[in-house]
C-alpha cells in the first residue's frame, strides 16, 4: 500500500516535466489547415494549374490570415496583376 502511494506521488511529481507548456511552431509535427493549403498551392504550381493555385492562395489568405504562409501567399497573389478566380469557378459540377 505504501509502495503504491509512493509510486503515485512520484508519477504525479514528474507529470509537469513530461509536457512543455510552450510549443515552437517550427517543431510541430502536423500541418495546420493553412500549411496544407499552401502545400496544395505549390502542388498546383508544379502541375502548371495557375487558376487552381491562385484560388487556393486566395482561400488561404481569406480564411487563415494569421498563418505563417499568408504573407507569402499575399505576395504571390500581388505579384500577378490578373484577378484571382473564385473557388467555385475551379470546381467542376
Amino acid at each position: 500500500m505504501i509502495r503504491a502511494a509512493i509510486l503515485v506521488s512520484f508519477l504525479l511529481g514528474i507529470a509537469p516535466f513530461q509536457c512543455g507548456s510552450s510549443r515552437d511552431p517550427e517543431l510541430r509535427r502536423e500541418d495546420t489547415a493553412g500549411d496544407a493549403l499552401y502545400g496544395l498551392a505549390e502542388r498546383f504550381r508544379q502541375e502548371k494549374n495557375e487558376p487552381a493555385r491562385r484560388a487556393t492562395l486566395k482561400y488561404l489568405v481569406d480564411r487563415y490570415p494569421s498563418n505563417r504562409y499568408a504573407p507569402i501567399a499575399r505576395e504571390e497573389l500581388g505579384a500577378d496583376s490578373a484577378p484571382a478566380p473564385s473557388v467555385a469557378a475551379t470546381v467542376a459540377p
